[in-house]
């Protein structure tokens, strides 16, 4: 198959493109950059006033299946995926079965491989993530994990943990790491503060997700490995990898729109759609994160995509679960809180969400270059759209975000050459 996609504004963050381009594909692979192609017989896409950038890769999002299939699936999670311009995502290992084996790793990638959207199943550090034993991490990676985490279930066994890293550096697999202390936030539902007080409930504190960095921050200066904080969410959090890349330790880190778009008064506006762990936080935190986000700090922009059914989220809030969507909404609300607001220009937004992943997990992804994949988001960086959670191609509508009005509209998703999404 050819495809020639016409007249779009083509910034390729990784190779300092920016600039109106054609890009010509072929059996799924970019063959030709520049301007005024032509190519006999292809398909043509007019992409005039529209941008043609990397397809997104997002490292952090939780398909459900298997085992929670109610919440979300491995087809109806990628759909989400194609629809917000993402083509390549992480998939964390909290299913039923746990992915801490070849054979489940296997088993979700078999799932998305007819959906078009390329999914690399991230394998758990321990079995079962019940954070008593380590996995087969070579076994893991020969499988096609491209990275290591237990995610929502921080390691507190400090051996294991240094062990872990011990053994993920020999393979070079980077270890994502949740960084909260589990006696500290239980299963609180809000962020330690005016909120939590108001509501008369105990909270989350910041000193529990940055005591974590910290201590993961030493093993890794101690041990040599990469180790990736996930989703950081406080202002301390963000100073705490700032000094630590200044000393060359190897950590990077990443956040989520909601943390530089929401505070924790949210919550007191739309309960349980505004809880999440780590929580949302003041606007100081929002601050700080935003800030690590405009120096580079943070690495990355990702969704941590968490679907859960409609019942669950109508529970009292100390009960309901943790999580919101964002597959749909990721590019538009960093469009809208950064680019829009003058905070990053937009090749770095871009480069936060598709070529800076991509190099932290050593992929050949993120990029324009002629014989790279041809993975790409076209889209509408100024047009104006409502969100609306009923319009979603996820099983989940747990977002706090429904009704909110946005800059930048997906219309195409292109994977491997294939359109995987077509606006309308």
């Amino acid at each position: 198959m050819r495809l020639l996609i016409q007249g779009g504004r083509v910034p390729d963050p990784a190779h300092g493109i920016d600039g109106p381009l054609d890009l010509l594909i072929e059996d799924g692979k970019i063959v030709q950059i520049g301007e005024s192609l032509r190519a006999e017989g292809a398909q043509v896409l007019d992409a005039s006033g529209l941008t043609a950038a990397p397809g997104l890769v997002d490292m952090h999002v939780h398909l459900r299946e298997p085992g929670f299939e109610a919440k979300e699936t491995v087809a109806t999670g990628c759909a989400s995926a194609a629809r917000g311009g993402v083509t390549t995502l992480v998939a964390m290992p909290n299913t039923r079965p746990a992915t801490d084996c070849p054979e489940m790793v296997r088993l979700v990638r078999d799932k998305a491989a007819l959906t078009g959207v390329n999914v690399l199943p991230a394998g758990a550090v321990t079995l079962g993530q019940k954070g008593e034993q380590l996995t087969d991490f070579a076994a893991l990676k020969a499988a096609g994990a491209p990275a290591l985490t237990d995610d929502g279930v921080p390691i507190q066994n400090l051996a294991l943990l240094r062990r872990a890293m011990q053994e993920a550096k020999k393979l070079g697999l980077p270890l994502l790491d949740h960084c909260e202390d589990r006696d500290m936030v239980r299963s609180y539902a809000v962020n330690e503060g005016t909120v939590s007080q108001a509501l008369g409930l105990p909270g989350r504190p910041a000193i529990a997700e940055e005591l974590q960095i910290m201590r993961d921050v030493m093993l890794a200066e101690e041990t040599g490995a990469h180790v990736h904080i996930c989703h950081i969410s406080t202002a301390r959090g963000v100073d705490i990898v700032r000094q630590a890349k200044v000393r060359g330790v190897r950590v990077t880190c990443e956040t989520c729109p909601q943390y530089f778009t929401l505070t924790e008064e949210e919550v007191l506006r739309q309960g349980t759609m505004a809880r999440v762990n780590p929580p949302l936080r003041t606007q100081a935190d929002v601050e700080g994160i935003r800030m690590g986000l405009i120096d580079g700090t943070i690495d990355a922009i990702v969704t941590d995509h968490a679907p859960h059914t409609a019942e669950e989220k109508a529970q009292p809030l100390p009960d309901a679960p943790s999580g919101m969507v964002g597959l749909e909404t990721s590019l538009a609300l960093a469009l809208t809180g950064l680019y829009h607001t003058g905070l990053l220009p937009l090749g770095r937004v871009l480069a936060l969400m598709s070529a800076s992943p991509a190099a932290l997990l050593g992929l050949d992804k993120g990029t324009l270059a002629v014989g790279t994949d041809a993975d790409l988001v076209l889209f509408d960086p100024g047009q104006e759209w409502v969100i609306d959670k009923n319009q979603f191609a996820s099983k989940g509508r747990n977002t706090p975000f429904h009704g909110r009005t946005v800059r930048g509209k997906v219309k195409y998703t292109i994977s491997q050459g294939n359109i995987i999404y077509m606006e309308g």
